[in-house]
């Protein structure tokens, strides 16, 4: 690879929210209590115009995270070189603090499913994606973090756990993990895993960021919908994750039925209680 080298974990720069456009105003009449903001990357891949002059002012009050949904790190189709250019201005303009998508794939032949689709677990797909991953960070110049969707639906074809396959990806790859604890929670409950045991079989020095968001419940399945509070058992797994990653970057994720800010900060106020329940007391026990 030709980026620099540079430690696996950066110091976790503390607790923050997904920038959405309806609290723009909020974020730019006054300080708020978050430590960051983490922007759709693909809402800023413009020429000018009123999206970017919005991300400058925010950019003069708080340090972003950049997190995509179209790179399609697992597409036969290959990296769209377009796009990647495209992201790399981004950066080059937001100097954000990582740059983050999703492991998945998003369409084929040039078509965007709007839709993060789940890989088969296979060695061949494990190929795929570390040679795209390799690709994507040469050209960014910067390890980039690889967050775990849910899924629901499996393939005949996969030939190793969820978890392993993640593990392996951020292993040969050398890039880092943005950890969804929602998206581990539903996955867990629609294929009947341990979502515990999903947390456990990680590089935990690769897990750079946290997503904490909340789902729809439809009984026998449920589906990342991000339109509620976060749920009482995926709170029950962060703290898990608290225990066993320690202290990492955690941000709140809302994009339907959202609130008013200042109900999204108290939510966040709640993640950052038990990060520093599990610290103060692995702390006590050390």
């Amino acid at each position: 690879m030709t980026h620099a080298p540079a430690p696996i974990r950066k110091a976790s720069p503390g607790f923050g929210l997904g920038l959405r456009p309806v609290h723009y105003p909020d974020f730019l009449r006054e300080p708020q209590a978050v430590d960051w903001l983490e922007i759709i990357s693909d809402n800023y891949l413009v020429p000018g115009g009123k999206p970017l002059a919005m991300l400058d002012a925010v950019l003069e009050r708080y340090p972003v995270a950049m997190h995509g949904v179209s790179l399609s790190i697992g597409s036969t189709d290959g990296i769209d070189l377009q796009y990647l250019a495209d992201l790399k201005k981004l950066a080059q303009r937001a100097q954000p603090l990582w740059i983050s998508d999703h492991l998945c794939w998003t369409g084929v032949a040039g078509r965007n499913a709007h839709d993060l689709l789940p890989l088969p677990y296979s060695e061949e797909a494990l190929r795929l994606v570390v040679r795209h991953v390799e690709q994507v960070q040469d050209a960014l110049g910067q390890r980039i973090l690889l967050e775990n969707v849910s899924s629901y639906l499996e393939y005949r074809s996969s030939d190793m756990k969820d978890w392993e396959f993640l593990r392996r990806v951020a292993e040969e790859a050398d890039c880092l993990l943005l950890l969804d604890v929602n998206n581990i929670y539903v996955s867990s409950i629609n294929h009947g895993f341990d979502a515990l045991a999903f947390m456990r079989h990680l590089p935990g020095e690769r897990v750079q960021q946290i997503h904490l968001a909340g789902h729809s419940d439809h009984g026998d399945y449920i589906v990342d919908t991000h339109d509620h509070p976060v749920a009482e058992p995926v709170w029950a797994l962060y703290r898990e994750a608290c225990q066993l990653f320690g202290e990492v970057a955690t941000m709140i994720e809302r994009d339907d039925h959202i609130p008013a800010l200042g109900e999204l900060i108290a939510e966040l106020d709640r993640a950052r209680a038990v990060a520093a329940e599990v610290l103060d007391t692995c702390e006590a026990a050390a």
